[in-house]
């Protein structure tokens, strides 16, 4: 076992090796699946040769940690994937294309848009809101989305999220932890505010692109197979997380559920409704693509970070824009001291200001491949960054922190 962590100035090597496969995907977003494969490959090296895995070295160790994670690694696969091709069931429903007679002319459809996906991410998985955010988007603008308008989807699927111990990933783990739900609710208090801001400009960016298509062909109607196979799918996704909540530590926890209840769904609705496979290729990279960060940041040693307080918690909202919040909330329920509304937003909503911050961003990224450039998002889509602050400083002044370390 490995006592001392290799470190530079009392940083572990692993998180320059981390850096270093970041700092690649932003500048070779063409090429990002191999730079994440291969930084991948380099720090488990790294680990099995100079360090450890929690602890546990070489080849055993990594066997412990594989173990440890495929789960969580095994679900977030099925589910990009298969919500890919749930979300253009949706698109195939041509809801998308009789929605926009419901919305407001100008760019307030585009702005009551974003709210609509606020409002499924409360509820649904935010990766699931994003992506059928992105089908609505594709059909109202004729496939001419900006980017500044596609880092919004992701931002209100993620703040939508952040306040539902069911919305998100991050917010399901502190609620099995102990956390109540109401405390985790609090985090709406930054993310109203953060959303209508971000709402209001991105609507706005999109509409002086690319107005929104009021008018639908005539003699369009709803495809109902595909409405009820969408709902199916999603019903199923919820009642598998529930159950499995409620039985926590049951058989459900040893196997990827929510991903497998997806896949049964859907490949039971194929006898009926033929989907459109032409999806998996570009779907499957970017899982694939996700889930190599996501154990990257698995095998960072995370103990090195700071107490908690609101200006790391802040921090780690910043943080989780280019590292995996899932390593990052384990971490802050190991330590306790957070209030856990402020960090359920901080690192819910903080992964949306970089386009692989978080996953609803690399699904929806696999939708529209011109949104794989960090510099075009960060700068299309400023008003995602500048409602983090505003939503946190919203949440800083109306409730104060008020760290909870009995959880």
């Amino acid at each position: 076992m490995h006592t001392n962590i290799p470190a530079v100035f009392g940083v572990p090597i692993e998180f320059f090796l981390f850096a270093a496969v970041l700092a690649g995907v932003a500048l070779l977003h063409d090429h990002s699946l191999r730079v994440a494969l291969i930084g991948l490959a380099a720090i488990t090296l790294y680990k099995l040769a100079f360090s450890s895995f929690r602890g546990h070295a070489g080849l055993a160790g990594l066997g412990e940690h594989v173990t440890a994670e495929w789960v969580l690694v095994m679900n977030l696969l099925l589910l990009i994937v298969g919500f890919a091709l749930l979300a253009r069931h949706f698109e195939e429903s041509r809801v998308p294309i009789l929605l926009p007679r419901l919305l407001p002319d100008d760019w307030k459809g585009g702005f009551v848009m974003l709210l609509l996906v606020f409002v499924l991410s409360s509820f649904l998985d935010n990766i699931a809101a994003a992506l059928i955010g992105g089908a609505m988007a594709h059909a109202l603008y004729r496939g001419r989305v900006h980017v500044g308008f596609l880092a919004a989807i992701v931002a209100a699927s993620n703040a939508g999220g952040s306040g539902s111990v069911v919305g998100d990933t991050t917010t399901t783990m502190m609620w099995i932890d102990g956390v109540r739900p109401l405390q985790v609710f609090e985090a709406y208090i930054a993310a109203v505010p953060a959303v209508l801001f971000l709402g209001v400009i991105a609507a706005r960016q999109q509409h002086a692109f690319q107005p929104i298509s009021k008018d639908a062909p005539p003699g369009v109607t709803a495809d109902l197979r595909r409405i009820v196979l969408v709902a199916a799918v999603l019903i199923a996704a919820i009642v598998v997380n529930v159950i499995g909540q409620l039985d926590h530590g049951g058989p459900l926890d040893r196997v990827p559920a929510i991903g497998l209840a997806v896949w049964v769904v859907l490949l039971l609705g194929a006898l009926l409704v033929p989907p459109d496979w032409s999806v998996l290729p570009s779907a499957t990279r970017g899982g694939i693509f996700l889930v190599s960060l996501v154990l990257c940041a698995s095998m960072m040693p995370i103990e090195a970070l700071p107490a908690a307080s609101w200006h790391v918690a802040f921090a780690l909202g910043a943080v989780s824009a280019v590292f995996d919040n899932i390593p990052l909330t384990a971490l802050a329920l190991h330590q306790g001291g957070y209030d856990w509304g402020f960090l359920a937003y901080a690192v819910g909503f903080g992964g949306s200001m970089i386009w692989f911050g978080s996953s609803a961003g690399v699904a929806l990224a696999s939708q529209f491949p011109h949104a794989r450039s960090v510099k075009a998002w960060v700068t299309s889509g400023w008003h995602v960054a500048v409602a983090y602050v505003l939503g946190f400083a919203v949440l800083l002044l109306v409730l104060g922190w008020h760290p909870d370390p009995a959880h």
